[in-house]
This record gives C-alpha cells, sequence and structure tokens, in this order.
C-alpha cells in the first residue's frame, strides 16, 4: 500500500466524520449538547461506541504485538476478567450515586461529600492524567502514521501531529458529546470490522480454515492465559484480576471520559443495560485481539518476517510488526482494513478524551453546567477556547513525549495511571464507606500528591524490600490504600450535609 493510498483514505475517512459534526450539530452546539448530548443518546449506541473508546491505537497494536512475548502471551485476558468485574461493579454502585445527584461531571459527588478543595484536586487529577494518557495513546500511533506515510513526503513529526489535533477539534468543538456518541459508533463499526477481517485475511494467507486457526492458536506456544506459577511475578493470576478490577473502577467508573457517555443516557435502567452490553462486547473483542497477535506471530514465522526495529535506538518493537504484515506482506484491501481500524481506534479514543477534558473544566473549573450559565452565549465561545487550549496541550505533550524518546520513558507512561488514579480511588473510597467522616478539606491536596511519592517509592524498591516481589497491576491497589489511609488521618466528624 503505496503512502498516498494511505493518505487518500485518511481524508476520505475524515471527510465522513465532518459530515456527521456538520449534520449533527448543525440544530443543537450549545453547551447542553456538548456536555450531556441532551440526556437522550440511545444506550445501544452508547454501549457501542464505548468499545472504540475503551480500545484505544495502542490496544489495537500493542495487545498483539505482546502475545510473542513468552512473559505475556495471553496474560492481558486475566486483566481483561478483571475489567469485566470492575464494569459490572461501575454499572451497580457508581452509576446509581451518578444519576441520583443528576450530575454532569462525576467529580460533583466530592464536592458534595467532601468540600471544595478535595473536589478541585479530583478534577485535577483527571486533567493531568487523561491529558497524558490521552497523548500518548496518540503518539504511538502517530509514529506509526509518520513511519509508513508522511517520512515519505517529508513532513516533519510535529506538522503530523498539529494536523491530527486539528483534524480531531474541526469535528469535535461544535456538537462534542452529541457528536461523539455518533462518530464514535461508526468508528467502532470500523474498528470490530477491521479486528474480524484482519484474521480471515491472515487465515486465508495461511490456508486456514477457521477451525484450523482456532487449533492453530490453541497449541501455539502464544496462547498461554493463565499463570499461576509465581506470584512475584508480573504476570500472575490474581495481580492480573485485581489488578484490573480496580483499574477499571479508576480509571472508568472514576474517569469523566467514559462516564459523561453513560450519564447522557435518559435514565439509570438504559445506563446500566449499556455497560452491561459494553462490557460482553469488550471481553468478546479483546479475544479476538489476542488471536490476532498469535496469528500474526504465526504468520511472521512461516513468512521469515522479523520485527521491525525502532529507527532511533535499533531495538526490536513488537507494535509494529501489526503495521509491517499489514502493509507491506498482505494485499490491498488488507491494508485498508487494517488502516481504518488502526485510524478508528486512535481517532474514537482522542475526540472523546479531548471533549471530556473540555467537559471537566468548564463544569469543574468555570461552573458552566448552572442553569444561569448554561446557554449563556459567551460561556459558550469560552468552551470553544478551552477546546482549543487542550487541543494544543495534547500538541506539546506528544512533543514531548517525541523529544524524549527512551524506551524506558514510554514504558512508564503507562504506569501514570496508577500514580495519578489512585488518589482518586482513596477519595471515592472515603466517601462512600465512612458516612459518618468527612475530611479537613484544606489537607488533602496534600494527601494527594504524598500518596503517589511514598506509592513510587515503594515500586521502585519492591524487589529489595518485599523480597523479589515485583508489583504490576495492583499499583493502583496500593496508592488508593495509601490515599484512604492519609484521609483518615485527616478526617472528622460528618455533618448532616456531608453524611450521605
Amino acid at each position: 500500500m503505496t503512502p498516498f493510498s494511505i493518505l487518500s483514505l485518511i481524508v476520505i475517512y475524515f471527510g465522513i466524520l465532518f459530515l456527521i459534526s456538520h449534520l449533527v450539530s448543525k440544530k443543537d452546539s450549545g453547551n447542553e449538547a456538548f456536555f450531556k448530548a441532551n440526556k437522550n443518546s440511545k444506550w445501544y449506541l452508547v454501549a457501542f461506541g464505548m468499545i472504540g473508546t475503551a480500545l484505544s491505537g495502542v490496544t489495537f497494536i500493542s495487545v498483539p504485538g505482546e502475545v510473542g512475548n513468552p512473559e505475556n502471551q495471553f496474560k492481558y485476558f486475566q486483566f481483561v476478567i478483571g475489567n469485566a468485574i470492575g464494569f459490572i461493579i461501575i454499572a451497580k454502585v457508581l452509576l446509581p450515586l451518578y444519576y441520583r445527584m443528576n450530575l454532569t461531571s462525576i467529580y460533583g459527588y466530592i464536592e458534595q461529600r467532601l468540600g471544595t478543595y478535595s473536589y478541585k484536586t479530583a478534577a485535577t487529577i483527571f486533567l493531568i492524567s487523561r491529558t497524558i494518557g490521552s497523548a500518548f495513546r496518540l503518539y504511538l500511533v502517530v509514529i506509526v502514521l509518520q513511519r509508513y506515510v508522511f517520512d515519505f513526503y517529508h513532513i516533519p513529526f510535529a506538522l503530523t501531529v498539529l494536523i491530527s489535533l486539528v483534524l480531531i477539534f474541526a469535528y469535535t468543538y461544535r456538537g462534542g458529546l452529541k457528536t461523539i456518541i455518533i462518530t464514535d459508533t461508526l468508528q467502532t463499526f470500523f474498528l470490530v470490522s477491521s479486528v474480524f477481517l484482519t484474521i480471515f485475511f491472515i487465515c486465508n494467507s495461511l490456508d486456514y480454515s477457521f477451525f484450523e486457526a482456532f487449533e492453530a492458536v490453541k497449541t501455539s506456544h502464544y496462547s498461554k492465559v493463565f499463570f499461576f506459577e509465581d506470584a512475584m511475578k508480573g504476570n500472575y493470576f490474581w495481580k492480573q484480576i485485581f489488578g484490573g478490577i480496580f483499574v477499571t473502577i479508576a480509571m472508568v467508573g472514576l474517569d469523566q471520559d467514559l462516564m459523561q457517555k453513560n450519564l447522557s443516557c435518559a435514565n439509570i435502567g438504559e445506563a446500566q443495560k449499556n455497560m452491561f452490553t459494553f462490557t460482553g462486547i469488550f471481553v468478546i473483542i479483546n479475544i479476538f485481539f489476542l488471536s490476532v497477535g498469535a496469528l500474526l506471530y504465526i504468520y511472521a514465522n512461516k513468512n521469515g518476517i522479523e520485527i521491525p526495529t525502532d529507527l532511533v535506538s535499533g531495538k526490536p518493537r513488537t507494535d509494529l510488526l501489526f503495521p509491517e504484515i499489514a502493509f507491506h506482506h498482505l494485499s490491498l484491501f488488507p491494508a485498508i482494513v487494517f488502516l481504518l481500524g488502526l485510524t478508528a481506534a486512535t481517532f474514537a479514543t482522542t475526540d472523546s478524551a479531548l471533549t471530556a477534558l473540555t467537559t471537566s473544566f468548564c463544569v469543574d473549573f468555570l461552573a458552566m453546567d448552572k442553569a444561569e450559565n448554561l446557554d449563556n452565549p459567551n460561556n459558550v465561545m469560552n468552551r470553544h477556547y478551552v477546546h482549543i487550549g487542550f487541543s494544543f496541550l495534547l500538541f506539546l505533550v506528544i512533543i514531548i513525549f517525541n523529544a524524549i524518546n527512551d524506551a524506558s520513558v514510554v514504558s512508564m507512561i503507562f504506569k501514570i495511571a496508577s500514580y495519578t488514579y489512585g488518589p482518586l480511588l482513596g477519595l471515592y473510597a472515603f466517601g462512600l464507606f465512612m458516612k459518618s467522616k468527612t475530611v479537613h478539606d484544606r489537607l488533602v491536596p496534600i494527601i494527594c500528591l504524598i500518596s503517589p511519592a511514598i506509592c513510587f517509592l515503594i515500586s521502585s524498591n519492591s524487589a529489595l524490600l518485599l523480597g523479589g516481589y515485583v508489583i504490576d497491576n495492583e499499583l493502583i491497589i496500593i496508592n488508593g490504600m495509601i490515599t484512604f489511609i492519609g484521609l483518615l488521618l485527616i478526617s472528622k466528624p460528618a455533618t448532616e450535609q456531608t453524611q450521605f
């Protein structure tokens, strides 16, 4: 597939998104539509569209790539099982709370339960976490597009990033969540179709029937799912399960991005149907992602394809195996299918995050959700400025990632969520389970800074301090517990206003 054909496909793809955005936001581009989609989203559209948001471009290329690591194989599915349990907890515990309080920003709960400083701290944690996480997800995919498309035209990396963010801004700034619900549904369709069609094309190239492919994956040395052998290692079953549960509760249930979509449903019943349906699709699609990974390595071994190397460090990059095979070793149509899936996964995540960041800042810091402010023309314009500001911030963070260009720093980005979302987990746990207590509000920001610092020291020295024990996904649990203990130390009896 030539760089020109890839570029042409991207242009057509965004043309469709712009058309949808224009039609959806033509009648209503006010703040109510941007923040809540007017509270009339169809639960089945939300459920399907959330798949595209939950499965980023990182998942699309990195999960299949990691299957080739003997320490990983299908270990990620253990984490997915934990995710599914976490989604059910969110549907049964957190969603009813959010609907009962009629929240636009979910951090409004912290304001009413613990106070203004706690509220602003929670919102700030989200803004930092989501900005870094979304920038990193977009960065990993932009470097793929840079390598296979824009380097051919001698377009610098910074301009590639800028073009990507300008395109996302252009179809989200007016309609916001109302537009995202529709565009994410379309992008999820491309993503899911891409996974199934990729399996079909690889099986066809390997002369496998469906059942032969299933047997080949099952009997390969890539398909081990459960790891019970060594509790000291990061791939240990219970670490992955509990890590999956708490990462999901923190990064989905306490994250404005995915919860904003749930809160756009008409009522709690529809929101819960959305979550249960989403959970089922999420588990199934991840099984197929892992299967794609096994088939990619089987195909690579059979055809003598080497894992691509990083152009700077020269080290193997497993997350480039999928695009390498799709673009250079399969026919034109499979390459198109891969590109559509990668593009859909990436931009469904980034457009949703940009909308959530704008919503959180406008609601949590500018109070635009208040009745007297909601449709103020000046606030609509201010919302546009905030949207531009976060687009530019994402651009800066991606440029910094690229400047660092260090594999060890890049791998640490995935742990940042555990450090930042951990305090959110502690804040909500305290609010939900310590009904008779509240906190000295002004001290909460200090606790939320100290907790990740302690957590970092423990994680960095866990093998030494804990007899070889390696902390993995349970890092977020430890962080949440430290925050919870810190909040207990600064707690006081709750009043009637904060005891709920």
